[in-house]
């Protein structure tokens, strides 16, 4: 819900360190790799029982996300570098809840399955939407410049990190928090769903 606004802040910050980070030679592919290193990183400190100090890799990695379309822009993007990029952001999404879960099975276990379970649901809402929009040549850049079709939606990657950042801030509230936010995926992913039925019924 709050990307596009959220691009147009960092977008011109991220533009200008990616042109200076491609003239050193560095791929956006490293920087993506680099950002799901972190974000990984930042898991296992959760899984550890440290979660506030997770959040200094788990920012990074977000930040080395937007900079890997930044330094993309600037040198060569590649249908293979927008791939990477979401399924590295895929498995970040994942690995968080799941760290959350393995750091307190008894107490996190049912709110991070459902959790896990509405990312599903709205993963593949969002990728099956990508793939019609691009069977049918739309095109969209109100998120920015994207290798796929990024649909909007009621949750979106401003609102997921915002999430996992109050998770390592108040961990203790995983399970009310996580029961909450996965209600909201699931909500995100069957409007969008209704979205395409609109669009794609024909």
């Amino acid at each position: 819900m709050f990307d596009a606004a959220a691009r147009r802040l960092i977008d011109p910050p991220l533009n200008a360190v990616g042109r200076r980070v491609a003239a050193l030679g560095i791929s956006a592919n490293q920087i993506t790799l680099l950002g799901l290193a972190l974000g990984l990183l930042s898991a296992a400190m959760i899984w550890a029982g440290a979660p506030l100090a997770a959040l200094l890799p788990l920012l990074l990695s977000r930040l080395a996300d937007g900079l890997d379309g930044a330094v993309a822009r600037a040198s060569s993007k590649s249908d293979f570098g927008g791939y990477l990029d979401i399924a590295c952001d895929f498995l970040f999404y994942g690995a968080v809840p799941l760290a959350f879960v393995l750091m307190d099975p008894v107490a996190n276990g049912a709110a991070g399955a459902f959790l896990l379970a509405s990312f599903y649901f709205n993963g593949t809402s969002f990728l099956g939407y990508a793939i019609l929009a691009a069977k049918r040549g739309m095109e969209t850049s109100s998120q920015g410049s994207k290798s796929l079709y990024f649909s909007n939606g009621l949750l979106e990657g401003t609102e997921t990190i915002g999430f996992f950042v109050l998770l390592c801030l108040l961990p203790q509230h995983f399970s009310t928090l996580g029961w909450i936010f996965g209600t909201l995926c699931f909500a995100t992913a069957t409007l969008r769903m209704l979205a395409a039925y609109k669009i794609f019924n024909d």
